[in-house]
């Protein structure tokens, strides 16, 4: 049998490979992009958030979640909960209705699409008469009622979705029990609201937008109650025993009318504009809620002054004589009062204010002095000003860990106490095993540490880097800055600010070394900031070195943005990360790599016009190297100049296009056999050379010097290996271009006890030209066993094993095209392998990862995670550079995705589907985050409401169990895809751009992860933990 096989196949290989690899999607992270409706189940305390792309998300407690996605990537304009049930109904801007419920299967929940069906009218019928406008659920469950823009109310019986022809309520129906005085008036037109009465279900409630109120007999089909408003009708609301209704208004007014047997009201009970008496704009939406102990709450959406304040997006709270109007940064989509959920209670007793604006979900909590909110433990709004890169770091130690959380705690003291109030669903799932960062830099020159270690993201800590430097701004302007007797009464909430004072702010490289505390962050600008964690607030001044990177030459001039001016004398810093020294590049640049050696106290920075070492114990640059090439004059213009030569542009354009046909030419063709043959006979001798090559590889076209930016550094690197000769080693940095070049310094490094009287000494003592001169992405070094070299200080640490010095070292080199293996020290090509590039594929992120087996815990390997343009990630072993498996990741269009990627050390990674969501995938078999959920409930019973706690009651990390696809997916195979919030995402071109405009991709940076498996469940019965 064995003659059958193909050469190089081994089923052994192929068995074990299975055991290691494994392609899962497994979480998105962040906040659902466009969100356009929101809906709540007071029973089972689950929120629902449905997005313009048709997608719909559940939320419970921390790390319960759901996801579905609608076939038609239509927007969700409605979600209603089936009261008392696990199922809920979504309207769609297409005017279907979709009936969702969580069913088990295979032991764990899914939320799954039942029915869908969309209104009919009889033939001939306008588009208005059954095109929804209101949704209510029946509390029997049985029933929804539908309100329509001609001013109908349809019944429609589920799941069947069978209208009810004879239970109709048209507003002809509706006419007949009017009084003559109300038939007069034009009082119909579209249904605006519906509620049922909150004691009695024969009887709802349907306002018209002309001002008709009616409660309506569902048993003896009339009217009980009408109210004539004199203004236009935007919603009502029922107090809870049903005696009073209120109604608000396009004039900015809200009026009470009380619900008696008594003689009819013609005029309200009282009538109030809020914020008048200038014209001010519509209430839309409003609550009123009675408590145990004073005066009921009043919420409403809008009324603001139209003149002065109409822009605002405002959400007002009213109660015995406060007042206080929350100023949202985003458009409010919706809101929702969290209160008591019992139907036969007396009162509401509102504990919560829970508002989905267009980019964050804030929480008030109603109970505690003030209305502070409520820190959300997900949902993050990763994108409160747009994500510029990120790093992801594993294994904290738990010492760092705790020095983070208590310096976030410290940012945190304006947030309530009150534990999270939308916490349904219970997690069985233990505490995940391991601490992870996942590091998230920003336009506005902040960098925030993010929580990864499960399936929520949580905010951490916030560390900003505006103080360093002189803005626009002061620092400590506060957003509450008004004053106590303004009016209206406005209060900032929320943290989406998407305004940056300067972009030159924005941070472009972070790296972090987690065992020294010490973080490098570099930006736009040619800032380098070195920081070190204290645990005290402290005032002092930061050093500040310039580095030269065009000192050997002559006749550049830099065409773009300034440097950052510096803040003079001391500056106060919170506790937390704090800079000591800022490096300033000139050319102001934006940094485009950055390496940090924590153990040789070096930090490694590189531009468009070359690199520089700096010691950052002693405070002294030990060396800059200028790469600039005498054609990079493009490099000398800046990502914010609008001086760019077109005519130098087009120029290099046409160019490329030239040699592209060229080449293109010398292919072999790759049309039908009729074309072929007709193809020339040096094209046919071309085409046998390239079918000689090996399957996966192919030739690699040179490219020219002459290109733009070849000095453009691409990556930084730090080795303790053999540079010189093969008896001594020693530190060395290494440094990859754009134009396919590495240089090699070799470092003497005092030792400790001289550390600060000797100076750190740098040489060059190689430098390596790729002959395709493809940009280097990654370079690495392996010891004398062919395994990477660890971290700075890991060994240290007793986290890793000492690197092999015995035996010779290999260097390998990735670039856009080819990976290449070197001897070390003669630097002599070992070994290649060629990128596959039918399609133009290159490499766009490399990194390390460690596999090991879901079968045999003592058996690991490591091999590279490598993503390219196409958005395909590729496992390729190391030393011998073989491909292992290929899977399809991102849509190759999704260049902004592709851009944010990061690998982390074991196998995971993290890219951005959305400005504001981050999607998580594994390649590993055994280090897998999987989410898995349970419900089982029928009737929940009433919960209690939260207490206050320690915080936002984010206890033990909870993972989420979604509708999506994470089985694993062989190489080459075709997968169903599941209802992920990327494929919606991705179909909108401005998703991609919005990405793109903000976002210079960061180097991926290698974390790392506890070989457990986690395993995740819930279960949620009768609305309590089983």
């Amino acid at each position: 049998m064995r003659r059958f096989l193909r050469p190089g196949h081994d089923p052994a290989r192929e068995r074990l490979k299975r055991d290691l690899f494994q392609f899962n999607k497994t979480v998105e992270h962040g906040f659902p992009h466009q969100p356009s409706a929101l809906g709540y189940s007071p029973s089972l305390r689950i929120l629902a958030i449905g997005t313009r792309s048709g997608a719909v998300k559940l939320y419970g407690a921390p790390g319960v979640e759901f996801m579905g996605l609608h076939q038609e990537n239509n927007a969700v304009t409605q979600i209603h909960f089936l009261p008392g049930q696990c199922q809920l109904v979504t309207l769609l801007d297409d005017n279907s209705l979709h009936l969702w419920s969580l069913k088990v299967k295979g032991g764990v929940s899914e939320l799954q699409e039942e029915e869908t069906y969309t209104l009919r009218g009889p033939p001939g019928a306008p588009p208005s008469a059954t095109q929804i406008t209101v949704v209510l659920p029946h509390s029997s469950g049985e029933l929804l009622y539908l309100g329509t823009e001609s001013g109908s109310v349809f019944v429609v019986q589920l799941p069947s979705f069978h209208v009810l022809d004879n239970r109709t309520i048209s507003s002809d129906t509706v006419l007949q029990w009017l009084p003559e005085e109300a038939r007069n008036r034009r009082v119909f037109e579209m249904v605006e609201a519906l509620q049922e009465h909150p004691r009695d279900p024969n009887q709802i409630l349907i306002g018209y937008s002309r001002g008709l109120v009616v409660i309506w007999d569902l048993q003896a089909s009339r009217v009980r109650y009408h109210f004539l408003c004199s203004q236009q009708l935007e919603n009502v609301t029922w107090q809870r025993d049903g005696r009073l209704i209120v109604t608000c208004h396009s004039d900015g007014s809200y009026c009470q009318w009380p619900v008696s047997s008594d003689a009819q009201q013609s005029e309200p009970l009282r009538s109030s504009v809020p914020y008048g008496p200038f014209p001010c704009k519509a209430i839309t939406k409003i609550f009123w809620l009675t408590t145990r102990q004073g005066l009921p709450f009043t919420i409403f959406q809008g009324g603001m002054p139209r003149a002065s304040y109409g822009d605002r997006h405002c959400i007002s709270v009213l109660r015995d004589g406060q007042q206080t109007a929350f100023d949202f940064t985003s458009r409010v989509i919706d809101f929702a009062v969290l209160s008591e959920a019992e139907p036969a209670a007396a009162f509401d007793d509102p504990y919560a204010l829970v508002v989905l604006a267009e980019e964050e979900l804030v929480v008030i909590d109603l109970q505690t002095a003030g209305w502070p909110p409520v820190q959300p433990p997900y949902l993050a709004s990763l994108h409160c000003s747009a994500i510029t890169c990120s790093h992801h770091v594993s294994n904290i130690p738990l010492k760092l860990w705790e020095r983070v959380i208590a310096a976030g705690s410290r940012q945190n003291a304006h947030f309530s106490t009150m534990d999270w109030p939308i916490d349904g669903g219970t997690s069985l799932a233990p505490p995940p095993p391991q601490r992870d960062l996942l590091l998230t830099g920003h336009e506005d020159g902040t960098v925030r540490f993010w929580d990864a270690s499960g399936v929520c993201l949580r905010l951490l800590y916030k560390l900003s880097t505006v103080r360093v430097f002189l803005t626009d701004a002061d620092p400590n302007e506060s957003l509450n800055a008004q004053g106590e007797d303004e009016w209206p009464p406005l209060r900032k909430v929320g943290s989406f600010d998407p305004y940056s004072d300067d972009p030159r702010l924005g941070i472009q490289k972070i790296f972090l070394c987690k065992y020294s505390g010490y973080l490098a962050v570099a930006g736009t600008a040619g800032q380098v900031l070195v920081l070190e964690l204290n645990d005290e607030a402290a005032e002092h001044a930061v050093e500040q070195v310039e580095a030269d990177l065009l000192q050997d030459q002559e006749g550049y001039r830099w065409k773009g943005h300034e440097r950052l001016a510096a803040r003079p004398g001391p500056v106060h810093f919170e506790p937390g990360f704090q800079p000591f020294v800022l490096v300033q590049c000139q050319p102001p640049a934006v940094v485009t790599s950055l390496a940090l050696h924590s153990e040789w106290r070096l930090v490694a920075f590189g531009t468009s016009h070359g690199f520089g070492l700096f010691d950052h114990q002693q405070r002294r640059q030990v060396f800059v190297k200028c790469t600039l090439h005498p054609s990079d004059q493009l490099a000398l213009e800046g990502p914010l100049s609008r001086v760019k030569s077109l005519k130098k542009s087009l120029r290099q354009s046409f160019r490329r296009m030239r040699r592209s046909r060229v080449s293109s030419r010398k292919r072999r063709p790759a049309g039908p056999p009729g074309e072929m043959q007709a193809a020339s006979t040096k094209a046919e001798r071309t085409g046998l050379q390239n079918m000689e090559l090996a399957p996966v590889q192919r030739k690699i076209e040179a490219r020219s010097a002459e290109d733009s930016f070849t000095g453009f550094v691409r990556t930084l690197y730090f080795a303790d290996t053999y540079l010189r000769d093969s008896s001594r080693h020693c530190p060395s940095l290494w440094a990859g271009t754009n134009g396919g070049t590495v240089y090699a310094f070799s470092l003497r490094v005092p030792p400790a006890e001289r550390r600060m009287d000797e100076p750190v000494r740098a040489e060059q003592a190689k430098e390596i030209q790729l002959m395709h001169r493809a940009p280097v992405v990654g370079i690495l070094v392996l010891d004398g066993r062919s395994v990477p070299l660890p971290e700075p200080l890991e060994v240290a640490h007793d986290l890793s094993k000492s690197p092999d010095m015995q035996g010779s070292h290999q260097l390998l080199v990735v670039s856009e095209e080819q990976f290449k293996v070197f001897t070390l020290p003669k630097v002599s090509a070992k070994l290649k392998l060629k990128l596959t590039a039918l399609e133009g594929s290159r490499v766009r992120r490399v990194g390390v990862a460690h596999f090991g087996s879901s079968r045999a815990e003592d058996y690991w390997e490591h091999h590279l995670a490598v993503l390219t343009n196409l958005g395909d990630i590729q496992v390729v072993s190391l030393p011998l550079l073989k491909p292992q498996v290929r899977y399809s990741c991102i849509r190759r269009e999704d260049v902004s995705g592709i851009a944010s990627c990061v690998f982390t050390k074991y196998g995971q990674g993290f890219y951005l589907i959305s400005p504001s969501e981050f999607e998580r995938f594994s390649l590993s078999t055994k280090w897998l985050v999987e989410p898995r959920c349970l419900v089982d409930s029928v009737k929940p019973k009433n919960h209690s409401r939260p207490s206050h706690g320690n915080g936002t009651g984010m206890g033990p990390e909870r993972a989420s169990g979604q509708a999506r696809n994470t089985g694993s997916q062989n190489d080459g195979e075709e997968k169903k895809a599941g209802p992920v919030m990327e494929h919606a995402l991705l179909n909108d071109e401005r998703v991609l751009k919005e990405i793109q405009s903000t976002l210079e991709g960061g180097r991926g940076s290698c974390g790392n992860w506890h070989p457990h498996r986690v395993a995740v469940g819930y279960r949620l019965s009768n609305g309590e933990a089983e």
